[in-house]
């Protein structure tokens, strides 16, 4: 199988970063924009779309800063992909960015980033940025 590359997206977001924070962190801000529904219990996040589940474990976050997922998937094939969201403010325009780190296989990165860029824009209309 061939290794996945890794990507970052930026976003920039019209929005607080501690409210950003709140929307990219907990289960309901997740479940306004990423999925249909996000629960968890300790480290482990389950994300729910239509009849899909994929589980995620929680692998680093620092508050108001960002928050770094591993698909279960991935973790039980010994791999060390994750996603991370990363909230970057511009230290002189204090512009507020949304980093988005992520791996793909080759022939489906384009995919994956549109697929980034409609989440986003969900998320950039439940902040009322769009």
């Amino acid at each position: 199988m061939s290794e996945k590359i890794k990507y970052e997206l930026e976003f920039v977001i019209q929005s607080s970063p501690q409210l950003l924070y709140q929307y990219i962190s907990t289960p309901s801000g997740l479940s306004e924009w990423f999925s249909d529904n996000v629960n968890s219990r300790g480290e482990m996040f389950t994300f729910i779309w239509d009849d899909s589940e994929e589980e995620a474990k929680l692998l680093s976050k620092k508050s108001g800063e960002r928050i770094k997922f591993r698909w279960v998937a991935d973790d039980e094939d010994g791999n060390d992909y994750f996603f991370e969201l990363r909230i970057q403010v511009d230290e002189i325009t204090k512009d507020v960015s949304l980093m988005v780190t992520d791996f793909s296989d080759d022939d489906e990165i384009d995919e994956n980033k549109m697929l980034w860029d409609n989440m986003i824009g969900n998320l950039k209309q439940v902040l009322g940025s769009a």
